[in-house]
């Protein structure tokens, strides 16, 4: 009795698994690790010190750029990722179909 109503606990679990938005996920991971970047980029700007120049601040500027697109792309991938093994091992799609 007790082994079908874990087998029947199981089968639950696994038919309703968590899906992802990836472009969601893509977005915010993006803005996440370029706000991260452009802070930690302007905080050495703010802290100053013996050469801190106008290349620094545009750095700055640059970086939030590039860890936007890097999270984005890595964000994307990630949801694809999961949503294609969770698809694999429960045998049917995102729409329960």
């Amino acid at each position: 009795m007790k082994v079908a109503q874990k087998n029947k606990r199981e089968e639950k679990l696994f038919s309703d698994i968590l899906w992802l938005n990836a472009k969601i996920l893509g977005l915010v991971l993006g803005i996440i690790l370029g706000l991260v970047i452009f802070v930690a980029t302007n905080w050495l700007v703010i802290k100053g010190g013996n050469r801190v120049g106008p290349h620094l601040s545009l750095l700055s500027f640059i970086g939030l750029a590039y860890g936007f697109a890097l999270g984005t792309l890595s964000g994307t991938l990630l949801g694809w990722i999961y949503n294609k093994i969770t698809t694999l091992r429960n045998g049917k799609n995102h729409r329960g179909q």
